[in-house]
């Protein structure tokens, strides 16, 4: 841990343990599925695992535990996995503790991703002890680690997160900051921490704690916000992505109407997508049109198609509604081959924004928007082009599926990449990211409204541990 000795964390962590003790509960949350999955590799000496079990304690006591409200489960994992306690193993916060007291850990290698794994598939699993999907408990992981993975985890924390598992990665010491962010839910900023002094291991526990008194808010009650609901305090707001604004009622959003814009689909016709998945993504792509003010005034949308070539189906100027541009879509044709992505890209700055390909004049200031989707890694080099495009102007998107690489992604993708860089582990997950992606593409002209309504949820802890 940068800059500070373990004892010296120790002995920080016994008044806030005693703190949380004497406090109790710090919210009566509606139903909430916990798990911890703890990182006990060789790397983690016996006396840091001793202050990661009191950390762990020092949360426990903060919950309101019991089979109708919060169910905590335990992992630990090295280079294996293993269950210290299953989400239905306990009703008790004394049992709980008495189980992380025992812990012995495992002091072997460090497979994150393996333990991601795990969770989602057998700790998070109704035999588990896990509510069933359709009584829509949230489930939430932390993870706690201190050094950098020996497996892959994007992939698998991306299908973790499309089956509704929110994660929260906490790093401690060596923790591998990249690691963390790829791990984690958005937004990034609330769901990766890096303890590096007791302030920020206290900072997690409160805002830990403050995420689940808050969900009483949005969770335990009827909100009716259509794309998304904040807890403030006792209250709750909805919330619309950037350019989309919230309508009178409080809750829903307008759809994409104000603006321009210049938009480019860049499409992999690889032959690793194969048929079926490539109309998956035509239709992904008609999704994403509905939404659109698509006419020669407001929205223009071209589409190119890449494999070991270019092809342009449709450009810019070409069609003027959207029921044109969707029956242009289904019409394109799978071109198969090999994974050109820097050249597609080499295309799109070169051709698919230029005022002869339907482009408005970079005077009208139209933002530009690319928007790619790919399965796999290119087989020539995207860098210079990445870069060009984004010297030139045009807004990246990179949405990548299944084993498509992550850094490629990201070198495609504008920054931040966490707002620009979509994952879905299959063709057939792709619709999760459908609402963020349609929000980011409108302009950036309204600025998110609330509405703040009261709730019930009475999480009096939170208001006394924010005065202190």
């Amino acid at each position: 841990m940068r800059g500070l000795c373990w004892p010296v964390l120790l002995l920080l962590l016994q008044p806030w343990e005693t703190q949380l003790q004497s406090a109790g509960p710090r919210c009566h949350t509606g139903p909430l599925d916990l798990v911890f999955v703890i990182d006990s590799s060789r790397s983690v000496s016996p006396f840091e695992f001793e202050t990661m079990r009191q950390f762990l304690v020092g949360l426990v006591r903060g919950l309101n535990v019991g089979p109708n409200a919060t169910r905590v489960g335990v992992i630990q994992y090295s280079s294996q996995v293993q269950s210290v306690f299953s989400l239905r193993a306990f009703s008790r916060r004394e049992d709980m503790e008495r189980a992380i007291r025992d812990l012995v850990p495992l002091a072997q290698g460090t497979m994150t991703g393996l333990a991601i794994q795990y969770a989602m598939n057998v700790a998070f699993s109704v035999a588990e002890g896990a509510r069933p999907p359709e009584e829509r408990v949230p489930r939430v992981a932390v993870i706690v680690t201190d050094g950098r993975p020996q497996d892959r985890v994007a992939e698998v924390a991306a299908q973790a997160r499309a089956r509704g598992i929110e994660i929260y990665a906490v790093g401690v010491q060596r923790a591998d900051v990249g690691s963390l962010r790829a791990m984690a839910s958005p937004p990034l900023d609330e769901h990766v921490f890096l303890v590096e002094s007791f302030d920020l291991i206290q900072e997690f526990g409160l805002q830990f704690q403050g995420r689940l008194c808050a969900r009483d808010l949005c969770n335990g009650v009827d909100h009716g916000c259509e794309f998304q609901c904040v807890s403030e305090g006792l209250s709750f707001r909805c919330l619309c992505p950037e350019g989309r604004q919230l309508q009178a009622d409080g809750k829903s959003c307008s759809r994409c109407r104000e603006g321009h814009v210049d938009l480019v689909l860049l499409v992999d016709g690889s032959k690793s997508v194969r048929p079926q998945n490539f109309e998956l993504v035509k239709r992904f792509v008609n999704q994403i049109v509905d939404f659109l003010d698509v006419s020669p005034e407001g929205t223009r949308v071209g589409l190119v198609q890449f494999s070991s070539r270019v092809r342009t189906e449709f450009p810019l100027g070409r069609y003027g509604t959207a029921a044109e541009v969707k029956k242009a879509v289904l019409a394109v044709e799978y071109m198969e081959r090999g994974t050109m992505t820097g050249l597609a890209l080499r295309h799109m700055v070169e051709h698919s924004f230029s005022e002869a390909q339907g482009a408005r004049p970079r005077a009208l200031n139209v933002p530009r928007v690319g928007l790619i989707f790919t399965d796999g890694r290119s087989q020539d080099d995207i860098s210079v082009w990445a870069a060009r495009a984004k010297e030139e102007g045009i807004v990246m998107y990179a949405v990548g599926v299944g084993k498509a690489v992550e850094a490629e992604l990201r070198e495609i993708a504008s920054e931040p990449a966490e707002l620009h860089v979509s994952y879905a582990p299959d063709f057939g997950t792709m619709t999760h990211l459908l609402e963020n992606l349609k929000g980011s593409i409108c302009p950036e002209e309204g600025i998110s409204a609330g509405t703040e309504l009261r709730s019930p949820c009475e999480c009096e802890s939170l208001v006394e541990f924010q005065g202190r």
